[in-house]
């Protein structure tokens, strides 16, 4: 079983929306090691909905859309890189993640260290800036 193959599945799922959501797709997958569960063009160039796996989790992702529900959601350009929310994502090896997400020219925010409460993270941006953390510590673990 590899790092990234579903175990469990996840009631959960983080959202977003990119504008250029196939370039944002394989960046994620090469940088963060995300694998393609399912991707719907759009027709226009663009994705309708992507699914995109790691571990036990999922996230959800599409193309910036001027619709309804579009409407709510504002890009990290839009507000000053500010987020309200970021996805956090539990890592088997977190000093290996954090060296591929860096060498995929991810702007690290929160730099790698290990951690008073146990296991190791750190916190960056991807090219569109959406803010994502990756850590080691598994709250399910039983201690």
């Amino acid at each position: 079983m590899t790092e990234s193959t579903p175990q469990t599945r996840s009631s959960i799922i983080p959202c977003l929306r990119y504008r250029d959501a196939h370039a944002a797709i394989d960046w994620l997958c090469r940088a963060f090691g995300f694998e393609k569960h399912a991707v719907y063009d759009d027709g226009q160039g663009g994705v309708a909905h992507a699914e995109l796996t790691y571990g036990g989790g999922m996230v959800m992702l599409g193309s910036v859309r001027d619709n309804a529900f579009g409407q709510h959601i504002a890009q990290p350009d839009e507000v000053g890189g500010r987020e309200t929310q970021c996805a956090c994502v539990t890592v088997a090896d977190c000093r290996a993640h954090y060296e591929r997400a860096r060498a995929a020219g991810a702007e690290i925010v929160d730099p790698y260290a290990e951690k008073e409460y146990g296991g190791a993270g750190y916190g960056c941006r991807d090219p569109e800036g959406h803010l994502w953390y990756f850590g080691s510590y598994d709250p399910w673990q039983e201690s």
